[in-house]
């Protein structure tokens, strides 16, 4: 009998684009698969897009004889261009064709991979809107879907779309339920493709000088959908973002076991000024955050001098909740943990801004929140622009 077990195979290079990565990663393993992040690169650590580094498992050059019930291929760039040219992912990838095993691709990946090693003739394909051209060019139909099955090959576009093309590929390999368990515990838009909107409460400028300067901390098992979105939606709307370690190491492990690399620890940020600070969740990294007597020292401040803070997931009720930081505030937080909320008015919104405070709920809520930020930082235009050019 065939193991139940399904093997999922992930390559990152310098300048994958991390969001798209990171969500392939934790979302299929909330389905249940054994995924390895692999580098084509020679060392382990990579520089994705928006400065953002990842720890890959293994080097690709060690895994080439493995087999995978599934490959698929974040974008960014250079990165599509480097597993384009990584002539032992080519060959991997043909041969899981080969022998009828899915392989999957998104952003730039589906026409820079996929249509040029000749794998999408007589498919149908979607992928990234500047690369459609290029994709119409080694496909039978380039579409405008925002996920595309043909066969064994699933294909989607970008950034914003990859938690559905994760869902997707759960489908796939697990069957329907198991996706669909998946979807409702990340809370997925119900309206993808949509313009999304917020719940906004009394209403007030969110200042800044020169440039915004925004501290996102992060501590073990803290999501990494959430801390990855914030970081590279922020960063593309040219805040400035610094990542903050909450312990002793750089590099932080998150809830599903994807490695994430802070900029600085905590402590050496700690006397710093920022024009927000925005927490990640993760139901067993939240607490961690919250025990940090350093960081709750500066959201204290921070709520004292009216200046910006956030949080989603856990976080609004394991830190702010709990150190007294919601008085007198709606907020918003994860289904699990929403009953203890003292207010629990606005928990069922997915974005609530009360103020100088911004709450939201899960991972499937996380670019919502981000691009929430961007509006009140730079306006409504900018943040629509930056959600267009996502795909959210």
């Amino acid at each position: 009998m065939a193991s139940s077990t399904k093997t999922v195979m992930i390559p990152i290079a310098h300048g994958t684009e991390p969001l798209e990565a990171v969500a392939m990663i934790t979302v299929l393993r909330r389905g249940g698969a054994d995924v390895t992040v692999a580098s084509v690169e020679d060392k382990v650590g990579v520089d994705a897009c928006h400065n953002i580094k990842m720890v890959a498992d293994t080097l690709l050059s060690d895994i080439t004889d493995s087999i995978f019930d599934l490959i698929v291929l974040p974008g960014g760039l250079p990165g599509g261009e480097t597993l384009k040219n990584c002539k032992p992912l080519e060959d991997m990838v043909k041969k899981q064709d080969t022998d009828g095993r899915l392989n999957a691709a998104i952003c730039c990946a589906p026409a820079l991979a996929l249509g040029t090693w000749g794998l999408l003739e007589g498919k149908t394909a979607t992928g990234y809107p500047v690369f459609m051209e290029k994709l119409a060019a080694t496909c039978a139909t380039a579409s405008e879907s925002r996920v595309e099955i043909d066969g064994r090959i699933v294909t989607s576009r970008g950034p914003g779309t990859t938690i559905e093309f994760s869902i997707t590929l759960i489908e796939q390999l697990f069957g329907k339920d198991k996706a669909d368990e998946v979807s409702s515990g990340l809370l997925v838009r119900p309206n993808p493709g949509e313009e999304f909107t917020f719940t906004e409460l009394n209403q007030t400028k969110w200042s800044f000088e020169d440039t915004p300067q925004i501290l996102v901390p992060i501590a073990e098992d803290s999501e990494e959908i959430e801390a990855i979105a914030l970081v590279d939606i922020l960063r593309r709307a040219k805040a400035n973002v610094v990542i903050a370690a909450v312990g002793k190491s750089l590099e932080v492990v998150g809830s599903r076991k994807a490695k994430l690399v802070a900029d600085v620890l905590l402590d050496e940020v700690a006397e710093k000024s920022f024009d927000l600070i925005v927490l990640p969740g993760g139901l067993n990294g939240a607490p961690k955050l919250a025990s940090c007597e350093k960081l709750v020292n500066m959201l204290k401040k921070q709520a004292e001098a009216n200046k910006p803070y956030g949080g989603i997931c856990a976080s609004p009720v394991y830190v702010f909740e709990h150190h007294g930081l919601l008085k007198g505030k709606k907020a918003t937080t994860h289904p699990v943990v929403s009953d203890k909320l003292s207010d629990q008015s606005h928990i069922e919104h997915r974005v609530v801004v009360d103020g100088n405070v911004i709450t939201s709920r899960a991972p499937g809520t996380a670019m919502e929140f981000s691009l929430a930020i961007v509006e009140k930082f730079y306006g409504r235009e900018k943040a629509v622009q930056l959600a267009k050019a996502t795909l959210v």
